[in-house]
């Protein structure tokens, strides 16, 4: 009874450690993956803490246009009180001057204050950079989030293409270790050559060092997909989507106008912000016009010891005032002509950046096209190829059985399939980072991860 009880207790621990193994395995689609990155990739963070500050900027620009309140209060002890001569004439003694102490040695004074800006071009114009500055902010978190779905999908891609460089190679093995055992036979029983054996083995160790570099680049690459989708390291992620998983839903077709892109909207709005900076330096040569107002209370006290107390000496005397500030610039050294001439200087530059840049995707998206059209084909040449390959070597490979074929020309058939494999890997690794390409230029790696 008590070996039964031991028993169900080890095979309840084992249920639960291999239970808590496979709650470990997290499998990933390729979307899933570019939405993981998408969400947690520090440099599209920091994007979107920069988005965040923009609005705050925003805040602050627009405060700079609404009332102002203020209250201040303030007490003075005067110690020693300040003292002026009057002409004698004022106190029935011309001729002389006396000296008079005035004012009283404890000063209270409570005051309320309240300002508006009535006119101020460049505040209002601040608040339109201000908002600028913060759609640029936007386009900076997706562009952001465009590079990273771009550097994660191309990585999901070459390691489903080495998963699947290490399956073909697995079969490889499988294949020559069975000619391994029909060679050994076969040398055994005197009618092959040792020859023929050593380079059946020779092959079968190029393989199982084949099989062993591609398993250690595969680990490599799920680490690397790992980090950037800040998965803990020791957690085992499954890529489900396959090396040949079509990623374009439709052929793509040659197009010249990429004002939708990312990169092409940000300098769009960094020329719109340069024309709102320039702008708002010459707003400067503009006057200004404010509203100010003004309430307040004075308590003047001579004796500290009835500072509280209330009587014809200890009055509080009321101060109002209300008034209107115009200020109109005339002459500043010629700085703010300055800072225009630098301002025109940037908008020149984003426009001649901005014109360069439309070229130039007009010519990488052809360019793209191009290279997704000719790696298509490619691959499907590479397929057949490798269908071909697999087709001559089985072909050979029943030869050699019935004594037909020599070692040397099944040898030479299997580095042939290699070959294939190889080449088709190849093409198609290289067809879907053209795929990849063509979505970053014309917008539709969003589809990954909106």
């Amino acid at each position: 009874m008590k070996g039964k009880i031991i028993s169900i207790a080890v095979m309840l621990l084992v249920g639960q450690m291999t239970f808590a193994q496979e709650s470990k395995i997290t499998e990933l689609t390729l979307q899933q993956c570019v939405q993981m990155a998408v969400d947690k990739n520090i440099n599209v963070k920091t994007s979107r803490i920069d988005k965040e500050k923009s609005n705050y900027k925003k805040e602050e620009s627009r405060a700079a246009l609404l009332p102002k309140v203020n209250i201040s209060a303030g007490f003075t002890d005067n110690i020693a009180l300040p003292t002026t001569v009057l002409p004698g004439e004022f106190l029935g003694k011309p001729g002389t001057s006396i000296p008079v102490q005035m004012g009283s040695q404890f000063n209270t004074n409570a005051a309320l204050s309240i300002s508006q800006i009535l006119y101020n071009q460049t505040a209002f114009t601040a608040l339109k950079l201000t908002k600028k500055s913060a759609e640029l902010s936007s386009l900076s978190v997706e562009k952001a989030s465009e590079e990273i779905a771009f550097e994660v999908a191309k990585l999901y891609a070459l390691s489903q293409t080495t998963a699947e460089q290490f399956k073909l190679i697995s079969q490889n093995i499988k294949r020559t270790e069975r000619l391994r055992d029909i060679t050994k036979i076969i040398v055994e029983n005197g009618v092959g050559k040792q020859v023929d054996l050593d380079r059946v083995n020779v092959n079968l160790e190029n393989l199982y060092t084949q099989q062993s570099n591609t398993q250690l680049a595969q680990e490599q690459q799920l680490n690397m997909i790992k980090y950037m989708l800040d998965v803990p390291l020791e957690q085992t992620i499954v890529l489900t989507d396959t090396a040949a998983m079509p990623l374009l839903a439709n052929e793509p077709i040659l197009q010249s106008d990429f004002s939708d892109h990312v990169n092409i909207r940000l300098l769009e709005s960094q020329k719109e912000l340069n024309v709102l900076n320039k702008k708002l330096i010459n707003n400067g040569y503009l006057p200004t016009l404010s509203l100010s107002g003004q309430a307040a209370y004075q308590g003047l006290r001579k004796d500290f010891s009835t500072y509280f107390e209330s009587g014809e000496a200890n009055k509080w005397y009321p101060m109002a005032s209300v008034s209107v500030n115009l200020s109109i610039p005339v002459f500043d050294g010629f700085e703010k002509r300055s800072k225009a001439r630098q301002a025109t200087m940037d908008l020149k530059k984003t426009e001649a950046t901005l014109e360069s840049t439309k070229e130039n995707f007009s010519m990488n998206y052809k360019n793209a096209l191009n290279n997704y059209m000719n790696n298509k084909d490619i691959v499907r040449r590479q397929k057949m190829n490798l269908d071909l390959a697999e087709k001559v070597y089985k072909e050979t490979t029943l030869k050699y059985h019935e004594g037909l074929a020599t070692m040397s020309s099944l040898l030479q058939d299997e580095m042939s399939l290699s070959s294939a494999q190889g080449g088709y890997l190849t093409a198609l690794y290289n067809f879907k980072e053209a795929e990849l390409k063509i979505m970053s230029l014309n917008g539709g790696i969003k589809q990954l991860f909106d």
